[in-house]
């Protein structure tokens, strides 16, 4: 159970306490590592990041130094920060999403949950991503949920025609919740060399640009599978951005990108939920839960 429901996203909060020297971790409901795959993962080549209108553009590629090594020297970090930790993982295939999660079994109380990335390619599905089908997203939910023995969350992609199907056999097969959304395909090119901008050749877009796809993806799937635990996040920046998610039926929201323009946007973001609840007269965030 988390303190609050403010949290920092996949991928922006790095693998351990680093935001840690910005704000006092403890503070806010949980925070939600970089995917971590089963071994080392040297992700992509520089560079990486694009500022574009309206957002960033990322080629990160999953970098990480893998569960194990995590366990063994990122978590203790955040242990002694008094983090809620949510642990991230991705993979290539069913087995590589399995071994991950076995290494994850036991671990200390402070993990209060596993999210799966499964915006990833499908290497036995023509690398169709995972997220773009029930089918494969139901398979790695099950492997994850068996193997960790942790609630597992499902992070999903809003790029496909079947996103409410997704997210209702993630719930069927075991997820406790679905966050929505994960970044939008998207590219920059450079003039000079007349290539992709990016060094992956290609990346994900994050940032202002995406909140009206999460909201739209959180009310559709609210709507659709009804009794879901969902976590939105897309381009918040602010108490009323985490508001208009949470009103749409989120019942927890992460804030990723703008930690990037600064460090100590969760806390800014939750005290300024706070602040407009209580200006509200709301007396608990259960009222506003898919209230629009």
């Amino acid at each position: 159970m988390l303190g609050n429901p403010i949290m920092t996203a996949s991928g922006t909060a790095g693998h351990s306490a680093e935001l840690g020297a910005f704000f006092d971790l403890s503070r806010i409901g949980a925070v939600v590592v970089k995917s971590l795959a089963f071994e080392p993962w040297s992700g992509n080549p520089a560079p990486r990041l694009v500022p574009v209108a309206g957002g960033l553009l990322n080629s990160v590629g999953l970098q990480g130094p893998g569960v194990k090594a995590w366990i063994d020297e990122g978590l203790p970090q955040l242990i002694e920060a008094r983090a809620v930790v949510v642990a991230s993982i991705w993979g290539r295939s069913v087995e590589e999403y399995s071994k991950a999660a076995a290494m994850l079994h036991g671990a200390p109380s402070q993990v209060a949950a596993v999210e799966v990335n499964v915006s990833c390619p499908n290497l036995k599905d023509s690398k169709r991503m995972f997220s773009h089908s029930p089918a494969s997203t139901s398979e790695v939910v099950r492997a994850v949920a068996s193997e960790s023995g942790l609630p597992c969350w499902v992070k999903l992609s809003p790029v496909t025609s079947e996103l409410c199907e997704v997210a209702a056999a993630a719930v069927a097969a075991g997820a406790e919740a679905v966050t929505l959304v994960n970044t939008l395909p998207g590219d920059a090119v450079d003039f000079e060399t007349r290539s992709s901008s990016l060094g992956g050749g290609g990346g994900g877009l994050s940032g202002l640009a995406v909140h009206p796809v999460a909201v739209r993806a959180v009310r559709e799937c609210r709507a659709a599978v009804g009794d879901l635990g969902i976590v939105g996040v897309g381009g918040v920046f602010s108490g009323r951005d985490a508001l208009e998610l949470m009103l749409a039926g989120a019942s927890a929201v992460q804030v990723g990108t703008a930690t990037f323009l600064d460090p100590r946007a969760p806390v800014h973001v939750l005290y300024e939920l706070e602040t407009l609840c209580l200006r509200a007269g709301v007396r608990s965030l259960a009222e506003l839960l898919g209230r629009c």
